[in-house]
């Protein structure tokens, strides 16, 4: 999967539990809980819906680095690196 494909994941995945969200405007590189309207359920509903539609492992010691779109991708493309059969 490539990290366009995956930024696209982030943002279609986000904006299953943001709909406000508009992509125009939102700062890849912030925090997204900064930017949106979200409480620690959506942010949660989201880790969870990331982690079904990738069939990875996300610990709970991880997900800070998930709330921005920039270190989301780079996060779930190492892991999926990381997970790729050699």
């Amino acid at each position: 999967m490539t990290n366009e494909e995956l930024r696209r994941m982030v943002v279609d995945t986000l904006a299953g539990v943001a709909p406000e969200l508009d992509e125009a405007t939102l700062s890849p590189a912030t925090s997204f809980r900064d930017q949106l309207d979200i409480d620690s359920m959506d942010f949660l509903n989201y880790v969870i819906a990331l982690h079904e539609a990738l069939g990875i492992d996300i610990p709970e010691s991880d997900y800070l680095v998930l709330s921005s779109i920039d270190g989301a991708v780079a996060y779930l493309a190492d892991k999926l690196k990381s997970a790729a059969p050699r």
